[in-house]
């Protein structure tokens, strides 16, 4: 007879809400952090007794209508909602640069909150993006009141896969140090300053990203000193070295002291984040002792609960609810109730491209997928499998011929490939995340034409044959390029593609990107030492593109398409080797890429085994 399962266990709605603003909490430097407090309340007062705390602190804003709702929802639960604003940033004293005090500020406000009278001792901390980062900085510095996380969407290393990724710039940082200025305090004590601001921002931003690299003193931030110190400062930082070292920037250089709490990181596979948050995983889970957590989805930056990524629809159960979600995790681990993650193995994740492929009633593809859980990432009989780039745009796991001719191609720094979609944290409208079929589009930027990216003479297209069965790929995935230049200094890039054959609905078939990397070649060796290359000599170019949870279906191809720019989302080589971040001279590039049989150029792809490939080891289900 089988035993029936416990039921779940939830705090229920049974509290009103009081609330405090703006309580300047201090810290240690003296400086003051305005803090809005939410409490449970009975007949309009705070109710009697210590309940747990949840914490967020954020730059975007803590009386913003999202985060009162956050505070209210809480509250009525029974939980002390604390939001704050970071320092520098709307009525918090300082000055706001970003991450740097995250650590310390984060560790004096946990301990305050630990210590008052209304307070149980446990403090959880949650909240997305900057909101995420900020919680692993200060969980570097072990508060002792600290009970809980939930990490979503924040950063283990901003140098290797976020601000820079394997040494190139992330753009985006510099529009959201334009974006983030809009809403300072000095616009908000100047009105024509935040005039200034807006018309750039809402007018002139896609004018100031063309004349990228970002100069001091040239644009509007300059009037923001601090917000463009920033933006010079991790455009020009190319090196791997004590700036990025910082608590607030590599949290990943500190997990020795990294306080030993269960924590959930979360992420999506069409995010900026999914190789911080699963390595975030995988770290701390070898490391600590308490549960931890990883929940991956199809989702682009915190769009829990949109079921699309771009042009993908991934269909209903892909949608979360997140409040709901965040009060299972803290009941569980902060009351001891029995919720869901009582129940959770280690990694829960979403496998895309199930669908059926059609266009729906949104006007997206059916791409689909399915929720599974498992016991440890990546996944336990994973088989890393070289699909290797062959002479005619072939990719196969047959190993090159000894005398294989290479590919080649011409890369012009002043006219570089369009960014259309990806894995990141896009800034609308100069970028825009997800899925999409790899082809120009006029509301992109960047893009002077309707035709597929594949058909520019700088873009190198290797696929394999159609595929006689589903294929899943769910894991890291590494490239390996041999190469050669004529530059001392230049660009790769990788994009793993899946190939939809042609339908009624698409009648010339879809090329849809699952993820994608750029390497720069002077870091080929050392992140702290770089080394220009000779022109003409070989080299081995190693470096990982984001994870992903992928099934490539009957009928579809495999495609990789090596390039040397995706602009804007990476600032473009210039290929003269000179110092980052500095605007100079841009040199035409002759590039090389080598598939023989000494020089086999590859993509590895984490293939998982028939026993989970389109059904899942749990089967089709929600979270």
């Amino acid at each position: 007879m089988a035993t029936k399962s416990k039921a779940y266990e939830g705090s229920q709605q049974e509290y009103g809400v009081v609330w405090e603003r703006n309580v300047m909490m201090p810290v240690r430097d003296g400086v003051k952090l305005a803090t809005d407090i939410y409490y449970p309340a009975t007949d309009g007062k705070r109710a009697g007794g210590k309940f747990p705390v949840v914490l967020e602190r954020t730059p975007y804003d803590k009386q913003s209508a999202v985060n009162v709702t956050k505070g209210k929802y809480f509250a009525r639960r029974g939980y002390v909602c604390v939001i704050q604003d970071v320092r520098g940033r709307f009525r918090s004293e300082g000055e706001w640069y970003p991450f740097a005090h995250e650590a310390p500020d984060g560790f004096d406000c946990v301990e305050w909150l630990g210590t008052r009278s209304w307070s149980n001792g446990k403090v959880g901390t949650m909240g997305d993006s900057y909101c995420g980062s900020d919680q692993a900085a200060l969980a570097t510095m072990n508060p002792p009141h600290l009970s809980t996380m939930i990490v979503a969407v924040g950063a283990a290393n901003y140098f290797h896969s976020s601000m820079r990724q394997n040494g190139a710039l992330e753009q985006r940082f510099l529009i959201y140090a334009i974006r983030m200025a809009v809403t300072s305090k000095e616009a908000e004590a100047d009105p024509v300053l935040k005039a200034e601001l807006e018309k750039a921002w809402t007018q002139n931003i896609r004018q100031i990203v063309d004349k990228f690299p970002l100069r001091a003193g040239t644009t509007v931030l300059r009037r923001v000193p601090s917000y463009e110190k920033w933006a010079i400062d991790i455009l020009t930082h190319g090196e791997y070295d004590d700036y990025w070292k910082q608590r607030g920037y590599a949290p990943d250089e500190y997990y020795e002291e990294h306080a030993d709490v269960p924590s959930l990181y979360l992420g999506g596979w069409y995010d900026t984040y999914p190789r911080n948050t699963t390595e975030s995983f995988v770290e701390l889970s070898r490391m600590k002792k308490s549960p931890q957590r990883l929940l991956m989805g199809p989702w682009t930056h915190g769009q829990y609960e949109i079921t699309n990524s771009g042009d993908a629809d991934f269909g209903v159960d892909s949608h979360i609810h997140y409040h709901d979600l965040k009060l299972a995790w803290f009941d569980h681990y902060m009351k001891g109730l029995h919720t869901e993650f009582a129940d959770w193995e280690p990694v829960r994740i979403f496998t895309m491209g199930t669908g059926s492929g059609r266009r729906n009633y949104d006007g997206r593809v059916e791409f689909g997928g399915w929720w599974r859980s498992e016991k440890e990432w990546p996944l336990s009989g994973t088989k890393y499998t070289p699909y290797y780039l062959n002479t005619g745009g072939v990719l196969t796991t047959k190993k090159p011929a000894k005398s294989a001719a290479p590919s080649t191609f011409t890369f012009d720094p002043k006219n570089p490939v369009p960014t259309i979609g990806g894995s990141m944290s896009a800034v609308e409208p100069i970028m825009v995340a997800g899925a999409f079929d790899q082809r120009g589009r006029a509301d992109f930027h960047g893009c002077k034409d309707t035709m597929p990216l594949n058909t520019r003479k700088d873009v190198l297209t290797f696929q394999t044959d159609v595929l006689p069965q589903d294929v899943e790929a769910t894991g890291p995935i590494e490239v390996r390029l041999w190469i050669a230049s004529s530059a001392v200094d230049t660009d790769f890039t990788a994009k793993l593609i899946d190939v939809h054959p042609p339908t009624d609905d698409y009648p010339d078939g879809l090329a849809m990107n699952i993820t994608d990397s750029i390497m720069r070649a002077r870091y080929r060796n050392s992140w702290e030492k770089p080394e220009l290359m000779e022109p003409g000599k070989t080299y081995e170019l190693k470096f990982e593109l984001f994870p992903t949870s992928m099934v490539f279906r009957k009928g579809h191809r495999i495609r990789a398409d090596i390039s040397s720019s995706n602009w804007p989302r990476f600032d473009v080589n210039p290929n003269t080797g000179e110092p980052l971040g500095v605007p100079q001279a841009m040199l035409v590039a002759q590039q090389t890429v080598f598939h023989d049989a000494e020089r086999p150029s590859r993509v590895v792809l984490p293939i998982i085994p028939e026993r989970s490939a389109g059904t899942g080891q749990n089967g089709p289900g929600t979270i």
